[in-house]
């Protein structure tokens, strides 16, 4: 069950990447081809961007495939880099539990002070909310990588890494 609300998140940020990636090209391809641009293309591409952002520090930090500095990690022992993962995850659920918190302020300013596109005039605070609905997966995904990491630590190892312990 857990795993099944893990992928959907994954799978929710790979279709906002396909979104940016299709508006990008037909916008591209309007304005070059036919010297015609969409309305609001550039409110839309910004907006689309930042929903793509937020939905993807949800995917990467539950799988731990952002950028890291390994250094430390790879020079201690197993119990050592658990301590170290668990330690990064709590600062990581942390950082990104206070920012969920401001980016609903956004929203809620987004909404209240009426903001909307340049061309078609539409509010911009739909798009705020589903940035932040991809912030609150995030803050769920790094709880739900820490509970594994504290309690099920085998779970949260790479395939090639169980390998090697068998």
């Amino acid at each position: 069950m857990m795993d099944r609300f893990i992928d959907t998140i994954e799978w929710l940020a790979a279709a906002f990447v396909g979104i940016v990636a299709v508006d990008i090209f037909v916008s591209v391809l309007l304005r070059y081809f036919f010297a015609v641009s969409i309305p609001d293309s550039y409110d839309f591409g910004k907006l689309l961007l930042g929903i793509l952002i937020f939905w993807g520090i949800a995917a990467t930090s539950y799988r731990g495939g952002h950028i890291t500095v390994d250094l430390v990690w790879s020079a201690v022992g197993p119990r050592g880099k658990r301590l170290i993962d668990i330690f990064a995850t709590l600062v990581l659920l942390f950082v990104v539990t206070v920012q969920t918190v401001m980016l609903f302020d956004k929203v809620r300013l987004t909404y209240h002070d009426n903001v909307l596109t340049y061309d078609l005039r539409i509010p911009t605070w739909p798009f705020a909310l589903v940035a932040w609905l991809g912030d609150v997966s995030a803050v769920l995904l790094i709880a739900i990588r820490t509970w594994r990491l504290v309690f099920y630590p085998l779970s949260m190892t790479e395939p090639h890494a169980e390998k090697a312990l068998d």
